[in-house]
């Protein structure tokens, strides 16, 4: 199953993306692995709102093709 990116998702991506890249410059290994713990969390949220968008189309869409269905 092929996942498609939502809006929101590729958002949270851009973020992690930005952290990690702040990582790779520190130097300070103590903050460098907690901007990384949040690299990671927003690459979760990134999987997370991209599922949670398409279930919500799917939703809708079934919804839609219910109604198209009664008339």
């Amino acid at each position: 199953m092929m996942l498609q990116i939502s809006q929101r998702g590729r958002e949270h991506l851009r973020i992690a993306q930005t952290l990690l890249r702040t990582v790779e410059t520190m130097t300070d290994q103590a903050i460098a692995a907690q901007v990384k713990a949040l690299a990671d969390e927003y690459e979760r949220r990134a999987l997370k709102a991209s599922l949670d968008d398409a279930a919500k189309a799917l939703a809708r869409s079934a919804s839609s093709s219910e109604y198209d269905w009664h008339t």
